[in-house]
């Protein structure tokens, strides 16, 4: 077996209400003084203020922040930062998706360390602890309250740079299904393929684990069993906490195992043509997971278990991929890439720019800008 080094960083709260609870697990990490970090639409939703009412009532001093957006960037986070600095803040607390909680992460960089976001690319770059922090998920999708990374974008280059450090990790994550009711459809749509992809290629990179798998596996199970019932039903409740499950359980995963070439892929789709990550890992997984066959065919057999939800395919990458296209197409999503503007002569500069990724380090098949403009190709 390959060996392992795993460290449960964060606590984790799950159950319907359970959002109500965040003043006393705040109050519990010894702060008085806290940022709480969201987005307008989350704001507009009621959950700021129900989480601030909670805050307060455990006598904690909350200073709101709600100016973070869609791809939090560089500059996001500098704003965040400048604008928390006088405040005196001993915690942070972020609601909503997986922008508002980098961007959190972001912000707590810059507060305890100073500097710029940049300085912050890669693993362990931090000198001084940051402070600690309460995640609160809206979304089923990103999985970033299991993560110590912060996926930030260069506000130069739109380019998305992976800032992580072990103290970057949530002490608390508090998994409430109720607060993932108010999110739209399409939201909805788009973070459920992100935390579909998120347990794919977790389960066979060359970085995966025992424990790493036992995690893709699991999450997979959940959200592939959850993602239509919820797009059908959006009151079932007990669907959106298992796609809330699967999604931080996909997130641990990358904690252990990191991602692939659908990742690589599509986030120069976001930078470059503005395209949403959860529609770009919808075009393009389904051929990343054809083109990892050669390689990867045993780890999508195991991850897809037995009987395969396709039993007249072959070969397990083929089950699998149209299994994800049939997700994709539930979900109301497109499936090539000429569907979302994409032209094809733009293709050779894009896979230029994806070879460039760290996360196609991991992928099984060795990726560079060929494979990249054939998985584009085979996506257009």
């Amino acid at each position: 077996m390959l060996p392992f080094d795993f460290q449960p960083r964060t606590r984790v709260i799950f159950g319907r209400g359970s959002a109500d609870r965040t003043g006393q697990l705040t109050r519990e990490l010894g702060v008085r003084r806290t940022l709480l970090v969201a987005d307008p639409g989350v704001a507009k939703s009621g959950h700021v203020a129900r989480v601030q009412r909670a805050l307060e009532a455990a006598g904690l001093f909350v200073v709101p922040y709600t100016d973070t957006g869609e791809n939090p960037d560089s500059a996001m986070v500098a704003a965040g930062a400048a604008f928390a600095s006088p405040h005196g803040v001993e915690a942070l607390v972020a609601v909503g998706g997986g922008s508002a909680l980098d961007c959190a992460k972001g912000i707590n960089f810059l507060l305890t360390n100073g500097g710029a976001m940049p300085d912050y690319r890669g693993y362990g770059k931090a000198t001084v602890p940051l402070m600690p922090m309460v995640a609160i998920p809206t979304t089923a999708g990103t999985g970033s309250e299991a993560q110590s990374y912060a996926v930030i974008a260069d506000a130069a280059t739109r380019m998305k740079m992976a800032c992580g450090d072990p103290s970057a990790a949530f002490r608390v994550a508090v998994l409430d299904p109720d607060l993932t009711v108010t999110a739209p459809a399409a939201v909805t749509a788009t973070a459920g393929i992100d935390a579909i992809a998120h347990a794919v290629e977790t389960a066979v990179t060359t970085r995966r684990t025992p424990w790493s798998e036992t995690l893709s596996h699991r999450a997979w199970q959940l959200l592939s069993d959850a993602f239509e019932r919820v797009l059908l039903h959006p009151g079932d409740m007990t669907a959106r906490g298992a796609m809330q499950v699967g999604a931080h359980l996909a997130g641990m995963a990358i904690e252990g195992s990191m991602l692939g070439a659908a990742h690589a892929c599509a986030n120069p789709l976001t930078a470059r043509a503005g395209l949403t990550h959860g529609v770009a890992l919808g075009i393009l997984l389904p051929q990343v997971v054809r083109w990892n066959a050669s390689v990867a065919a045993e780890g999508y057999a195991a991850l897809l278990g037995s009987p395969r939800r396709r039993a007249r395919d072959l070969d397990a990458a083929e089950t699998l991929a149209r299994r994800l296209e049939d997700l994709v197409r539930a979900a109301g999503l497109p499936g090539r890439l000429e569907e979302v503007g994409i032209q094809g002569e733009a293709l050779p500069e894009l896979a230029d720019l994806a070879a460039e990724q760290w996360t196609g380090t991991f992928n099984p098949r060795p990726f560079d800008a060929a494979g990249a403009l054939g998985i584009y190709r085979a996506a257009f």
